[in-house]
């Protein structure tokens, strides 16, 4: 079974596109998206309809949020820079209708339940929790350098198998008490001066001919159940993007964020 693994798209369609063309031919039983779908990116209805066409598994982001905000009407204080705010305006008045009530169809967290059939272990499904943030707090900045005390303590107050999250940009896999936490990095803009998308698949397998690699680590302690995370970068035409944000007449500062694969706002 594989399972793909996004996170902050940020309405950067050619980034998703890339990464459905990277996996072509692969079949995935599931697509989990940990929010913030939209802003930043200029192709946020492409986003949303790509997800839906897929029926990924998919909660709300901060930047979501704010954009729902929007369209009932409300505002928000932060972000105050007028150079971040007009992205979520202009996010909200391009959604379709659509496209607005599929966003709000969007938990802040979800659960889900993986059956693994033949599993000999007592248990006949896998857990996987899905959040933006994390667990104990939906903005929380988890990352590869978060120190492993603080994924013991989420350990101690989550039920799921597997933790997988997003928010923070910074791709990991970590196994802490007894807990598989994964970040799939963003498949919209990454922050680590390298442009290219990322995103990651998990793949769970039973019986005894597993092929053993680096991130291979038992899910439980009987030995016919393997999970495996892989991580990947997959660079895409970062001209149709920042195109479409030229001629949308958007703050040159996102087109190069975007060329330089950096957050300089």
């Amino acid at each position: 079974m594989k399972i793909l693994l996004l996170s902050d798209i940020h309405g950067n369609y050619p980034g998703l596109e890339a990464i459905d063309n990277f996996f072509a031919g692969n079949t995935f039983e599931y697509t989990i998206n940990s929010g913030d779908s939209t802003v930043y990116g200029p192709f946020p209805n492409e986003v949303l309809d790509w997800l839906r066409a897929k029926q990924a598994l998919s909660i709300l982001g901060n930047t979501d949020k704010k954009v729902l905000k929007l369209l009932q009407g409300e505002d928000f204080k932060k972000p105050s820079n007028p150079e971040k705010r007009i992205m979520y305006q202009v996010t909200a008045k391009q959604l379709s209708e659509a496209n607005q009530q599929y966003l709000r169809s969007f938990p802040v967290k979800r659960t889900i339940e993986i059956p693994m059939g033949s599993v000999q272990t007592g248990n006949t499904f896998v857990t996987i929790g899905i959040y933006h943030g994390s667990p104990a707090r939906p903005h929380e900045f988890l990352s590869d350098s978060t120190p492993e005390s603080r994924f013991y303590e989420l350990a101690e107050h989550v039920s799921s198998d597997i933790v997988v999250t997003g928010h923070s940009h910074s791709p990991y896999h970590k196994y802490l008490g007894e807990v598989h936490f994964i970040n799939p990095g963003s498949a919209g803009r990454m922050f680590d001066s390298d442009p290219s998308v990322s995103c990651a698949v998990i793949e769970l397998q039973e019986g005894q001919n597993y092929q053993e690699t680096d991130q291979a680590l038992s899910l439980s302690p009987d030995t016919t159940l393997r999970l495996s995370v892989r991580h990947h970068r997959i660079p895409y035409d970062i001209s149709l993007t920042t195109q479409e944000l030229q001629r949308l007449k958007l703050p040159p500062v996102y087109v190069e964020m975007y060329r330089q694969g950096r957050k300089l706002n």
